[in-house]
């Protein structure tokens, strides 16, 4: 998956974009950390049960020049994609996501776009 400039989730009805105002501190106040190759990245379980091992995770990595970012929900491994929005059983997982990403467009990381 490439980075990208506007990101919606298959299935969902909204595209987000970075806030123009987002600086490295604010992504590291909310939970990104730096790579490597000094992208910033975030990852959270889906999965409200601690002890769930196949659990679903949303993945955010915003490239090093704070300018494009992806946005992925993946099984625990990282190896397949979940469709999390279109699945009856993963209400609570869209619940989730849903609270992270708004959360995100609280504190100024990103921001919601008008298609």
């Amino acid at each position: 998956m490439a980075f990208e400039k506007n990101v919606s989730l298959k299935g969902s009805g909204k595209t987000f974009q970075l806030n123009e105002q987002v600086k490295r501190y604010t992504l590291r106040d909310n939970g990104f950390e730096e790579t490597k190759n000094g992208n910033f990245q975030l990852v959270r379980d889906l999965d409200s049960s601690v002890l769930h091992k196949r659990g679903i995770k949303v993945k955010i990595v915003v490239a090093a020049d704070l300018k494009t970012f992806k946005v992925s929900t993946t099984t625990s491994n990282g190896l397949q994609t979940v469709d999390v929005y279109g699945k009856e059983t993963m209400s609570a997982a869209k619940e989730q996501l849903e609270y992270i990403l708004d959360s995100l467009v609280e504190n100024g990381v990103l921001t919601e776009a008008a298609e």
